[in-house]
């Protein structure tokens, strides 16, 4: 009667866990399964770049509302993103509440990798910087090819399988990405409707973008393209960095004002409270902001 009892009232429990919890032992549970994280509607192509002898990994994730019946004709902005492996997942997870209550615009994310089998901090400075450096011999200075296989690689393949608005391209990047982002505009401003770049590296070569930026402004009047400059605001000597790189941003986008370019929209900006490590984030959900932010409803 008792075990009886203790059955009835112990509904759902197996015969073991039944006789362990009228001992007063705890019933065994069952070992968690184990299984890896997945960042939802994603995909990885690998590309055996031609252009770079190299094979990358290109990650697209696509908005929730994509294979909706009434988005079959929809196109979409498409937000390319150095250093994938990292600014990739961050900017999969600020966005997904934003798209999901439809604050911010949806868009096709793609994160480019850094080259299999590479070291990524050797291989980000060799593909993202515009000219070589003197203390990275053969690591340096691979821009234009990076730019190459970009354009006639990695985007017809997004552009080819997506439904792409190819007249609504973001480039963003981060410190060295920042750096090629700024030297793209400047040499195919209309590759990229619009650039988010944070802390951007204008340090490097010895501020060589900076005579990149004066030598285009001899001979152009306009600069076609949105530009959304964000620094951290420790980014600065007094608070640890090697740079300043407050000064540096502050300096080329008064430079670039100085100009009067037909075209051009720019912004930049402080982000007080973080440094190098830690302005991406931030940074990047201000520029979607700017771009892609729709207005709350009326009450």
């Amino acid at each position: 009667m008792i075990a009886a009892g203790l059955g009835v009232l112990l509904g759902g429990l197996g015969t073991a866990a039944a006789l362990q919890a009228a001992r007063g032992q705890a019933p065994e549970r069952a070992a968690p399964v184990e299984r890896p994280f997945e960042v939802e509607r994603s995909a990885v192509h690998a590309i055996a770049s031609k252009t770079l002898g190299r094979t990358y990994d290109i990650y697209v994730k696509l908005p929730a509302s994509y294979d909706l019946s009434e988005s079959a004709q929809r196109r979409y902005p498409v937000i390319y993103l150095t250093d994938g492996p990292y600014t990739f997942q961050v900017t999969s997870g600020v966005t997904r509440v934003p798209y999901n209550q439809k604050r911010l615009e949806e868009a096709i994310l793609v994160g480019v990798s850094y080259a299999e089998g590479t070291d990524p901090a050797v291989n980000r400075r060799e593909d993202l910087t515009p000219w070589p450096h003197p203390k990275y011999p053969g690591t340096s200075g691979g821009a234009a090819r990076y730019l190459q296989f970009l354009k006639t690689e990695a985007m017809p393949l997004v552009e080819e399988r997506y439904r792409v608005d190819p007249a609504r391209r973001v480039l963003a990047g981060q410190s060295y990405g920042g750096l090629f982002g700024a030297w793209v505009a400047l040499n195919e401003p209309t590759l990229f409707d619009a650039y988010i770049l944070t802390s951007p590296s204008l340090w490097y070569a010895k501020r060589e973008l900076f005579r990149a930026e004066a030598e285009y402004a001899r001979t152009h009047k306009a600069l076609p393209a949105k530009i959304y400059f964000t620094v951290g605001g420790l980014e600065r000597p007094q608070y640890g960095a090697e740079v300043d790189m407050v000064g540096d941003q502050q300096a080329f986008v008064e430079q670039l004002r100085s100009r009067n370019y037909r075209g051009l929209e720019l912004r930049g900006d402080v982000i007080e409270g973080t440094h190098h490590e830690t302005t991406f984030p931030v940074g990047l959900i201000h520029g979607l902001q700017r771009l892609f932010l729709r207005q709350p409803p009326r009450a």
